[in-house]
């Protein structure tokens, strides 16, 4: 009684799809899957050393230490 069956998510599909059209959709999945890619990368790149990551990596950690501080001096009183 309480389930759902096939058909009733066919008509949910059917009707997502006219509602906001396959290719928005398909911009959606694609900014999903980079998201949780990004999120992989970011994981592994958190539990290696930082000697062992990529340059872009350290100079990306530098930058937010010192854009951290400029926020912090750029309050206003």
């Amino acid at each position: 009684m309480g389930g759902l069956s096939l058909w009733h998510w066919l008509i949910v599909l059917v009707i997502v799809v006219l509602v906001f059209g396959t290719k928005r959709l398909k911009n959606v999945g694609q900014d999903l899957g980079e998201a949780v890619k990004g999120f992989k990368k970011g994981m592994n790149d958190e539990d290696r050393p930082t000697a062992q990551l990529p340059d872009e990596s350290r100079n990306g950690q530098q930058q937010t230490k010192a854009d951290s501080t400029q926020r912090n001096d750029e309050q206003p009183r």
